[in-house]
């Protein structure tokens, strides 16, 4: 009796899918009006430094994240202060192993764009949370604190390039690529 009592009280507390570093990741997200399930989350790691909790939602798990249409979201918690400056050229820097030099060329004005949109930020600080949501038809909205930030950047091949950052040949962190695809 006490086991099942324990065990419907278990039932019916909120679940959280995952916890990196203290930053807890629910297990669904809703993103213009699409619910998405979290893949798996993971810690950016620089050195001996923890820079970031990271989560990735798509709407189909066993789908490849990069590739399968629909709304998607990478979700980001500052572990540290980063400026913007920095912030941006770390994204940069993880684009560039996974796309020759024409493909970055045809990015640069979106990665301005994103650039100026954390430079209005100035500083990505510990606690912050951004959101990088793929809205199909609407392109990559930046979300600070649950609040827009600037205007949505075009095309799918930016959010593509964005998430091959994390899921690329070339990852940033291979762990982190493991921990995102729920390996």
């Amino acid at each position: 009796m006490v086991i099942r009592f324990l065990l419907l009280m278990a039932l019916a507390l909120p679940a959280s899918a995952a916890e990196v570093a203290g930053v807890k990741f629910d297990d669904k997200a809703r993103v213009e009006g699409a619910e998405l399930a979290l893949t798996g989350a993971g810690l950016r790691k620089r050195l001996f430094f923890q820079v970031y909790a990271i989560g990735l939602y798509v709407q189909d798990r066993r789908g490849d994240p990069v590739t399968q249409g629909g709304a998607k979201r990478v979700a980001i918690r500052m572990l540290r202060d980063v400026d913007a400056a920095t912030f941006t050229q770390a994204l940069v820097d993880g684009m560039r192993p996974n796309h020759d030099e024409a493909t970055m060329r045809s990015l640069e004005p979106r990665i301005a764009q994103l650039s100026a949109i954390m430079a209005e930020v100035k500083e990505a600080k510990e606690g912050m949370a951004i959101a990088l949501d793929w809205l199909p038809g609407g392109g990559t909205r930046v979300t600070i604190d649950g609040k827009p930030a600037g205007q949505p950047i075009a095309g799918e091949d930016f959010y593509r390039a964005l998430l091959r950052i994390w899921l690329g040949e070339h990852p940033v962190q291979d762990d982190l690529k493991k921990a995102l695809l729920g390996l």
